[in-house]
């Protein structure tokens, strides 16, 4: 399968130019072939710090977006449109509150998955956020196959619980929008989290200059014919623009039913801690 990554810039709080360049985005990665288009962290607002003065703020908070919004039906229409599947974030807004989503759309133009961000930042703004409680999983058909996808959100990444939990769940693809500066750690845990769980990592980052690129994707497949290989399939740099790559999901099946990674090599007993509030 094709990912396109979109390591693109965003207009600051202001959700329909957001959704003018998004659609834009959407044709020019359809024109490549793309099974599955990746945006960068809440897409809808560009990351945008909400404002201070209580009138903006009260704006800015009426950005938010429903499942019925308007700006998530383009989108809809957009993946319909060109028969491809769709990542797509935004300021969220519900009965519980504000929340940082992303929802996965399919060929068909419908909702196959909506995730809220689990691991807020509250160090910063996002402390106003309603987080997430779940890490699921979905099946997605990409036309000549299927591939099982779960959704991190940014900070998530940095929690090896996350990917863990959504390898549990039997995904094969983790796809990642982010909206931070990834230093050679971050891209590190990254990495490690492919290599450990036995599944592709797909992070679409901003470029320069809010954020600094480097979007990236792992294969997670560490090993072949019994000698290490390099697992990453492809690591932009801080300018905008599209990252492409070709996943082999056969390749990666017959690596994840032979090789010792993963859940099925787990102890859990020994990991009681791993739950305990304290």
């Amino acid at each position: 399968m094709r990912i396109a990554l979109a390591q693109h810039r965003a207009a600051v709080n202001d959700p329909d130019a957001n959704l003018k360049r998004g659609l834009d985005i959407c044709r020019e990665a359809a024109a490549e072939g793309t099974d599955l288009l990746v945006f960068p962290e809440m897409w809808s607002t560009g990351y945008g710090t909400p404002p201070r003065v209580p009138d903006a703020r009260a704006a800015w908070e009426a950005c938010a977006m429903g499942p019925d919004s308007q700006w998530l039906e383009a989108f809809r229409r957009s993946a319909r449109e060109h028969d491809m599947a769709v990542v797509v974030t935004y300021l969220q807004g519900g009965a519980n509150g504000l929340g940082n989503a992303a929802t996965l759309i399919d060929r068909q133009g419908r909702d196959l998955l909506t995730y809220t961000k689990v691991h807020t930042c509250d160090f910063t703004w996002e402390e106003a956020l309603t987080p997430g409680g779940t890490f699921d999983v979905v099946r997605l058909d990409t036309g000549a196959d299927h591939v099982d996808v779960g959704i991190m959100l940014c900070f998530d990444r940095e929690f090896p619980e996350a990917s863990r939990a959504l390898a549990l769940g039997g995904a094969e693809l983790v796809v990642t929008p982010n909206a931070c500066l990834l230093c050679d750690d971050r891209i590190g845990q990254f990495r490690a989290r492919a290599f450990e769980n036995m599944a592709a990592h797909a992070m679409a980052n901003y470029p320069a200059p809010r954020m600094n690129g480097r979007s990236c994707v792992f294969d997670g497949m560490a090993f072949r014919d019994g000698r290490p290989r390099d697992h990453c399939l492809a690591e932009a740099d801080h300018q905008p623009g599209m990252v492409l790559i070709d996943l082999d999901l056969r390749m990666l099946r017959h690596y994840r039913s032979t090789q010792v990674w993963g859940p099925n090599a787990r102890h859990p007993g020994a990991y009681r801690r791993l739950t305990e509030r304290s």
